[in-house]
């Protein structure tokens, strides 16, 4: 069952679901090592995503970033670098439009939009979506021909500039097949990311794409 992440706009009255995963069903148990995927929302940013594709090819670590298609047209040599070092891109809508129930085709027609951005920077098809703030309905599944995919651990880093709370926030919680929630738009954000890498992969796990995570 697909659980939704409703934004309340002040980090003190967020309360994170349990944890379920997004898209395509529960992932099977994986019998060998410990997968996780790190992902990155509302992207690419001018400075703060260069830094962080910089610190994960140096960790060995492909991640997912969804982004918008405004962004993705401020930035085409960002998006074109995330696409040669081996990271998934996904879709964020093109202006970070959150769905409600009057503005479904307009939510619609930015996610299509975003898609047409992003292939013709890259070439590739673009199947993933991360809607923003989890609000989704599961008939734009057939009607786009995508998955949406949310996230297992949130550590509201969009909102805090401690960084060891944040790398706190998902090591203490993570486990095999977790999908991490974070955003490439605040310097606090990388530096934790980067942390949080270095302190999982001492403990055994391996950094995967969404797509290798789902469909393993």
């Amino acid at each position: 069952m697909l659980l939704l992440f409703l934004l309340t706009g002040f980090c003190f009255l967020w309360k994170e679901e349990p944890a379920a995963l997004a898209a395509i069903g529960k992932v099977a148990d994986m019998e060998e090592g410990k997968k996780i995927a790190l992902t990155f929302d509302d992207g690419p940013h001018p400075f703060y995503t260069g830094q962080l594709i910089k610190g994960l090819e140096k960790r060995g670590v492909r991640a997912t970033f969804f982004i918008t298609g405004a962004n993705a047209d401020a930035h085409p040599e960002l998006v074109k670098e995330l696409d040669e070092k081996g990271h998934l891109i996904g879709n964020h809508t093109y202006s970070h439009t959150q769905l409600n129930s009057k503005n479904a085709e307009a939510f619609k027609q930015e996610i299509l939009k975003t898609n047409e951005v992003i292939k013709a920077q890259t070439g590739e098809e673009i199947i993933y979506v991360r809607p923003p703030y989890g609000s989704w309905n599961k008939e734009f599944e057939k009607e786009l021909n995508m998955f949406p995919v949310f996230w297992t651990i949130d550590p509201l880093d969009w909102c805090s500039s401690d960084v060891n709370a944040i790398v706190k926030r998902v090591t203490t919680k993570v486990r095999d097949n977790d999908i991490i929630l974070m955003h490439d738009q605040y310097k606090t954000s990388v530096t934790a990311a980067l942390k949080i890498v270095d302190k999982l992969q001492e403990e055994g796990y391996e950094f995967v794409t969404v797509e290798e995570l789902l469909l393993d």
